[in-house]
């Protein structure tokens, strides 16, 4: 199953504006969203910015990174543009959408 939009752009993000491989930054999102209950399949941009915001930096000060507010407010700052829902619908969107709450 494909990962969420918000996801792959904090992903893309870190991976641009770090020292941080592809599957460093992959698993440095990864370890910050399992903290935090979610999975990246199913992350809504909103989500993914309460994860920057309350998350993401001390996964990214325990991996030497030295710009962690600036890199934060960059990867804020795009998911605004980033498409709100999840790649696939969880079972709740699917059950409102069908009219059921």
């Amino acid at each position: 199953m494909p990962d969420s939009a918000a996801f792959e752009f904090a992903c893309s993000q870190l991976e641009t504006r770090t020292s941080l491989d592809r599957l460093a930054a992959r698993g440095t999102v990864r370890i910050a969203l399992k903290q935090a209950g979610l999975e990246a399949r199913s992350i809504t941009s909103e989500q993914m910015t309460v994860v920057v915001q309350k998350i993401l930096p001390a996964e990214l000060v325990s991996r030497g990174i030295d710009t962690v507010e600036e890199i934060c407010q960059s990867i804020l700052g795009g998911l605004r543009s980033v498409a709100t829902g999840p790649v696939s619908e969880t079972p709740d969107a699917v059950f409102r959408r069908l009219g059921g709450a």
